[in-house]
Parts: C-alpha cells; sequence; structure tokens
C-alpha cells in the first residue's frame, strides 16, 4: 500500500512538472512576440476627461469626454475628442479623431518655429513665438502638451482670452498649422530660396 501511494505520487510530480513546461513555453513565446513588436513612436497624453449629461426621455444619461493629444515628437501633432460611456472608449475615440486631424510642424534646426504666429480656436487665442536654443519650452496646460508632442523644444507661447483646454490645444494646433519655411514660400512664389535672403 505504501509502494503504490509512493508510485501515484512520483507520478503526479511527473505530471506537474510536464504541465509546467507547457507553461514556460506559452510564456517564452509570449515573451518573443513582444520583443519583436517594435514600440510605436506616436505618443499619447490626455488633457482632460470631464464627465458630461444628456437629458433623454427616461432622465439623465451620463457619459464622458476625454480630450486626447497626440503626437510622434517629430513634427506632427493631432487633438482630438472622444466621448462614450467608459472612460477607456472615451480616450480610444479621442486618439481615431486626433489621427484624423494631424498637423505638420515645420520645426528649425534650434527646434523652435520659423516664425511668431496667433492661432484662434472658439473664444480662445494662443501667441507662439520662436525662442534661442536652451529657453525650453515656456508654456502652460493643454498648450503645453501641443508643443511637446509636437517636438518644439524652444519656444515662447502665451494663452490670451478663454481657458478652456480643449479650445486652447486647439488654437495651438491652429497657429502650427499656419507656419511655413522658406521653401514653402519659394515654391509657392516659383523662386529659388536664395533670392529670399536678403543681399
Amino acid at each position: 500500500m505504501a509502494d503504490f501511494n509512493r508510485d501515484s505520487n512520483r507520478d503526479s510530480n511527473k505530471d506537474s512538472k510536464e504541465r509546467g513546461g507547457g507553461g514556460d513555453r506559452k510564456r517564452k513565446q509570449r515573451d518573443r512576440t513582444a520583443e519583436q513588436q517594435p514600440e510605436s513612436e506616436w505618443k499619447e497624453r490626455v488633457v482632460q476627461i470631464r464627465r458630461v449629461t444628456k437629458v433623454v426621455k427616461g432622465g439623465k444619461k451620463l457619459s464622458f469626454r476625454a480630450v486626447v493629444v497626440l503626437g510622434n515628437e517629430k513634427g506632427q501633432v493631432g487633438v482630438g475628442v472622444g466621448k462614450a460611456a467608459e472612460v477607456i472608449g472615451a480616450v480610444k475615440k479621442g486618439v481615431t479623431e486626433a489621427k484624423k486631424c494631424l498637423v505638420t510642424v515645420p520645426l528649425t534646426r534650434l527646434n523652435s518655429i520659423p516664425h511668431p504666429m496667433t492661432g484662434t480656436a472658439g473664444a480662445a487665442k494662443v501667441m507662439l513665438r520662436p525662442a534661442a536654443a536652451g529657453t525650453g519650452v515656456i508654456a502652460g496646460g493643454a498648450v503645453r502638451t501641443v508643443l511637446e508632442l509636437a517636438g518644439v523644444k524652444n519656444i515662447l507661447a502665451k494663452s490670451l482670452g478663454a481657458d478652456s483646454p480643449l479650445n486652447n490645444a486647439r488654437a495651438a494646433t491652429d497657429a502650427l498649422s499656419q507656419l511655413r519655411n522658406f521653401k514653402d514660400i519659394a515654391d509657392e512664389r516659383g523662386i529659388p530660396v536664395s533670392n529670399l535672403y536678403s543681399k
């Protein structure tokens, strides 16, 4: 009887080891697939999450609104808004919308903007000014988030007007979308870039 119990324990230990080996194999496969997938160059930041209500026939319907800024820190940035019954769903919708309205920013060698510009959105107004190397991003709130994800390193920004994070973020993207460099202006006029420099 004791020999039978000993044999059964040995068999159960062998089975558990075999099962454990299968788990290790699956874990290694998961780690390998995670290593193979490259990290996305796009970064997203949630600027604001608000709980909003809609009055319907049966009462009030609660949902969440998320303001998301998406950028690759290489001159592309976008702002999106998403609404859903859950926060995660609202953020996903915001990211999808931000991808649809990306803005390309012409950055200088100092990672600044080529010239001053002012953008508006609703009652918000944002003023952008280029800055020297080492200045950093002098801005606050949603404007700072937009500029950082756009890849701007040296800039002066001031929010004038409404303090809505959504409108400020949209005003910042509006200002960035109006920026042009020498090459763009030369192409519009049909002249070489060298003609734009003062002699």
